[in-house]
């Protein structure tokens, strides 16, 4: 099996987040010689995200960018995200999911998208529906042009519903023959620069824009729930140094 369907669970599982994973300042001469991806070629954009915050913390800025030139973007938000808190009571989880819907129809205005596509599948679970969520992701890919560009996450980056999330997008790429590209999120916390558990030979760099690097930067503020303790005492989701490393790496996929 190949480093991206292998999948990297017991990787991610072995660097708790509270203790910081990898710095960005590790990473940033190791990606200096990457590729740069060449956006002169998508007629269409569709992002697949895990979650609410995926889309925006994983490539907002291009998916922004991307609109902002004129090419059609849809956001597809597999889950609502109900389970980023623990222990909730049936009424509370149901109160975060209508939380995070509403603070992700934020994020996708202030970077210029419609409306996003909600699946409501259930999380933490993604992968007990993953045939389910292939043809769902294969109805909406049919329905754009050729060579469409389907964006996920990456088939290895060690959150299981982001493993399935992207193992669903690349059965519907091949299913329509769309372009698959995978973006990590948490692999830049539990990787080492050079790690082989990553396919460095297909990663390239969305090219940088500052005034969509800014809408970026906005909206992901709007994921108030994930920023901030569900309750006194909680931890965050999303702590700072986690954000700000995917903010100050870029973004980049595996194509």
């Amino acid at each position: 099996m190949t480093a991206a369907t292998s999948g990297n669970g017991h990787r991610f599982a072995a660097v708790p987040v509270a203790g910081g994973g990898t710095p960005a300042a590790q990473w940033r001469d190791w990606i200096a010689g990457l590729p740069t991806l060449d956006l002169s070629d998508c007629p269409a954009l569709i992002v697949v995200a895990p979650h609410p915050d995926d889309e925006t913390l994983g490539f907002g800025a291009t998916a922004s960018l991307l609109q902002a030139r004129g090419v059609d973007v849809t956001v597809v938000s597999v889950t609502d995200g109900g389970g980023s808190v623990p222990g909730l009571s049936p009424v509370e989880r149901q109160w975060l999911e209508r939380e995070r819907r509403d603070e992700l129809r934020s994020a996708t205005a202030i970077l210029g998208l419609r409306e996003p596509v909600a699946l409501g599948l259930p999380d933490g679970a993604v992968a007990e529906r993953q045939d389910e969520l292939t043809a769902l992701l294969t109805d909406v890919v049919s329905a754009g042009p050729a060579g469409t560009w389907c964006a996920a996450t990456w088939r290895g980056d060690g959150h299981p519903d982001h493993e399935a999330v992207g193992r669903s997008a690349a059965a519907a790429a091949a299913n329509t023959d769309a372009i698959l590209l995978e973006f990590p999120v948490w692999a830049w916390h539990w990787a080492k620069p050079g790690d082989e558990a990553v396919p460095w030979h297909r990663m390239s760099v969305a090219p940088h824009d500052e005034a969509a690097a800014a809408r970026k930067r906005r909206a992901a503020a709007a994921f108030a729930s994930q920023l901030a303790p569900y309750r006194p005492g909680a931890e965050v989701v999303l702590p700072p140094f986690v954000v700000q490393r995917l903010f100050t790496l870029g973004e980049m996929v595996i194509r």
